[in-house]
């Protein structure tokens, strides 16, 4: 009941506000036909606002591609030297990575390999003489 209570209230609320809309406008109508120079008089301080906006909205225009232009300088100079010295330093740690790999890597496992087997050759021969 509660929901249908506040959906009726709803509905009266947006019904009286575009009645008082439609009576604004009709009376704002019948106002500027009554007085023609009244509503040239308003007609021209809308132009002028409207001129001034448009002089804002340009100016804001300027500064945007001016503030874009930066960026883009900003990206092409500064931005992607630092990105091709990480491809740069990427590359050099897979060079010595790959390098300690084949240096020190193999041979240490290829030692513990043999060392893993030379002790278990030795365990089976202890295992023979007991």
């Amino acid at each position: 009941m509660n929901s249908e209570n506040s959906n009726n209230k709803t509905t009266i609320i947006i019904s009286l506000v575009v009645v008082l809309i439609l009576v604004l406008l009709g009376l704002t109508i019948f106002g500027l036909t009554v007085n023609p120079a009244l509503t040239e008089n308003i007609r021209d301080i809308f132009v002028i606002f409207l001129a001034f906006e448009s002089i804002i909205i340009g100016a804001a225009l300027v500064i945007l591609v001016i503030q874009i232009t930066k960026l883009i300088n900003l990206l092409n100079n500064e931005i992607r030297p630092m990105i091709e010295a990480t491809n740069e330093t990427i590359h050099n740690l897979r060079g010595t990575t790959k390098f300690l790999s084949e240096n020190m890597v193999e041979p240490v496992v290829k030692l513990n390999s043999y060392m893993a087997g030379f002790q278990k050759m030795i365990d089976l021969i202890n295992f023979t003489k007991k």
